[in-house]
């Protein structure tokens, strides 16, 4: 008899946890692409292929990271792992920048604090944090 209680709250948990996974799996699929924007007169171009996110924005600040996106988050989370950069930022390896992004209406914009201590942006207005917009082009 427990079992057959049992049973069904297994499957659900299964099942609810699978549509987490397509969930995030959408959301990356939806930031595949090369994205840019101007921040401060300055060219900004992020790459993302796969969990491969590349930030440049010139030859002395760019980022190559692997980013995951943390399930349930509200607003949707991002979180980039520095593989390599610019020798001026090598402290910067292996550090974690956490941050939100969405995407609405062909624009993606990402919100970040440059403290990779500090937990992702609360909101998207955040004056403290950097925020970014960027449209996608094709290459």
């Amino acid at each position: 008899m427990v079992l057959s209680l049992l049973m069904p709250c297994v499957l659900f948990c299964l099942l609810a946890g699978c549509t987490t996974v397509q969930q995030t799996a959408a959301e990356l699929q939806r930031l595949q692409g090369t994205w840019e924007g101007v921040k401060e007169g300055d060219k900004i171009t992020i790459t993302i292929t796969g969990n491969s996110f590349r930030f440049y924005r010139d030859t002395n600040f760019w980022f190559e990271t692997t980013i995951t996106l943390p399930a349930g988050t509200d607003p949707q989370q991002l979180r980039a792992t520095i593989e390599r950069c610019p020798p001026s930022q090598n402290n910067s390896i292996g550090k974690v920048v956490p941050a939100i992004f969405k995407i609405e209406e062909g624009t993606l914009t990402l919100v970040a604090f440059s403290d990779h201590e500090a937990e992702p942006p609360k909101n998207f207005e955040d004056r403290e944090a950097m925020r970014y917009e960027l449209r996608k082009v094709q290459r």
